[in-house]
C-alpha cells in the first residue's frame, strides 16, 4: 500500500503499471494479486486509505474550533498546510476521478471523498444558521477545489489562504446577523424615503 500510494499519487493511476508497484514494494506478483485481486482493487484501496486519512485530518482540525465560521476557515487552513508539502501533486481524488470509468469502484471512492467535503461545508453552513446551507456549501466547495487546482496547476501555494478570505466573506454575508442588518437598513431607508416624500 505504501508503494502504491507513493507511485499512484506521484505518477497517476493510469501511467503507473502494476509491475512497477510490485518492484517498488519488493513483493511477488502472486502476493499482490492474493491481497487485492486486480490493479483496480489496489487503486481503490489506495484511494480509500487516503480518503480515511483525509477525513480523520479534517475531523481533527474541526474539533479544535467551536464556531461554525472558525471550523469552515480551519478546513482551508488545513488545505494550505497540505499544498505546502514538497510532494504535493494536487488532489488524488480529482486526478484519479478524471481517469476513472464512470460508475466504477475507483470513481465511487473519489465521489465519496468529494461528498464528505461537501457535507462538512454544508453542515457547518447549517450550524451557522444561513438561509441556504446547501448553496453556501456548494460555493465553499468551489473555493476549495479552485484553491487545489491553483496550487497544483499554477504552483500558487497561497491559493488556500486567498480562498479562506473569500470563504470568510461568503459566510459572513450569508449569516443571520448580516441578513438582519441588511433588513434593518432597508426598513430604515424605506422610512427615510417616506418621511422625505
Amino acid at each position: 500500500m505504501a508503494a502504491a500510494d507513493e507511485l499512484f499519487y506521484g505518477g497517476g493511476i493510469n501511467l503507473v503499471g502494476i509491475d512497477r508497484v510490485i518492484e517498488h514494494a519488493g513483493v511477488a506478483k502472486a502476493s499482490l494479486y492474493d491481497c487485492f485481486g486486480s490493479k483496480e482493487e489496489l487503486i481503490r484501496s489506495y484511494l480509500q486509505a487516503r480518503n480515511e486519512i483525509r477525513q480523520a485530518r479534517i475531523r481533527d482540525r474541526l474539533s479544535r474550533h467551536t464556531t461554525p465560521l472558525d471550523k469552515i476557515l480551519s478546513i482551508f487552513e488545513l488545505q494550505a498546510e497540505v499544498v505546502a508539502q514538497p510532494n504535493f501533486r494536487g488532489c488524488a481524488f480529482l486526478r484519479a476521478g478524471a481517469d476513472a470509468d464512470e460508475g466504477g469502484k475507483i470513481k465511487q471512492v473519489c465521489d465519496q471523498s468529494r461528498a464528505f467535503v461537501r457535507m462538512q461545508f454544508t453542515e457547518l453552513a447549517r450550524e451557522a444558521g444561513v438561509r441556504d446551507p446547501e448553496g453556501l456549501g456548494e460555493q465553499l466547495v468551489l473555493l476549495y477545489d479552485g484553491a487545489t487546482v491553483a496550487a497544483q496547476a499554477d504552483g500558487n501555494r497561497k491559493a488556500p489562504i486567498a480562498a479562506q478570505a473569500l470563504a470568510r466573506q461568503l459566510v459572513t454575508a450569508a449569516s443571520p446577523r448580516s441578513r438582519d442588518r441588511r433588513s434593518n437598513k432597508k426598513r430604515n431607508d424605506a422610512r427615510l424615503g417616506e418621511s422625505g416624500a
